[in-house]
This record gives structure tokens, sequence and C-alpha cells, in this order.
């Protein structure tokens, strides 16, 4: 896994402030990810739900050989879950997890473009007025007249954690 990938705290902006990410979809909004984190984009695969787990993460995929939860940013952020379409895809990212290097399938509505983002036009998320808890943002990127929304993937994953 890259430094990056182990990396909790910092997005990995250059040094001319540029970031690069994989955007994507969800519930009509842009969002993106750190493209150094993403490690295959699948079509949809066949899903194994889990009993008892929570919404979120509520069922596992085969990749490569390896079982992987899929979650759904969607169900994390309080919108409804949507029906796959020809569009849909899962996003493979490695991350680190509660310590342990994490492989985890995102599912998407449809995925755009891999892009360079600005920091420039970025800032953080206002604490008031969104749709969404704002520790779940990271960054809003202007583009084009509209907002790319940059997740915190770790505060998502680790809000949603069984309580032991």
């Amino acid at each position: 896994m890259s430094n990056l990938a182990k990396n909790n705290a910092a997005l990995a902006w250059s040094e001319d402030g540029e970031l690069e990410v994989l955007t994507f979809n969800i519930a009509g909004e842009t969002f993106a990810l750190e493209a150094a984190i993403v490690r295959e984009i699948l079509d949809l695969v066949p899903e194994t739900k889990v009993p008892g787990s929570r919404p979120f993460v509520n069922a596992v995929i085969n990749f490569r050989g390896k079982v992987i939860p899929l979650a759904d940013i969607r169900v994390a952020l309080g919108v409804e879950p949507a029906s796959a379409t020809i569009d849909s895809r899962i996003v493979v990212v490695e991350m680190e997890l509660g310590g342990v290097e994490s492989l985890v399938g995102l599912r998407t509505d449809k995925v755009n473009e891999v892009t360079t983002l600005s920091r420039r036009a970025s800032e953080p998320p206002p604490r008031i007025g969104m749709k969404w808890p704002p520790e779940f943002i990271e960054r809003l990127i202007k583009r084009d007249g509209e907002f790319i929304i940059l997740p915190n993937l770790r505060a998502i994953f680790a809000s949603t954690r069984r309580a032991d």
C-alpha cells in the first residue's frame, strides 16, 4: 500500500496544488476519490448478503479470489438505496481501516473519469446547510460551476462500525 493510502490525515496534493482523482456519481452528485487509493473499477458482480450486518456494508464480493466488503456510501449519507443500472460500477479502494490495510468495494451509480482538481478551488464543507454530515466530507471543489465532493471515507467507516 502506498504511503498516501496509509495516511489518514491529509490528501496528497502535488507541489503545484493539484490532486489526481477518480470522479463518480451517487444520487445525482459528483464525488471524487484520490486516484492513488483506487485499485480497480468493476462491472457489477454477484454479491453475498451478510445477515445481521449494517445497511451501509451489508454484502461481500469476490475480488480476485479475496472476499471483500461492499459498501454503499449512499446509505451512510442518509440517501435511499437505489437499484443498479447499466452504468452502475464498483470501485475497489485500498485504505487503512482500524489499523488494518483493507480492500473495500464502493457502489457507485456511474464512474466518470480520472482528472486533476485544484486545491485553490477547494474548501472545507460548511458546518451547517449541508444535506450530509460535514464530518463525512473532506473537501468541496468547485469546477465548471459545480461542486465535486471529496468524501472522508475513514470518518464514514469509523462512524458506521458496529459497537462492541
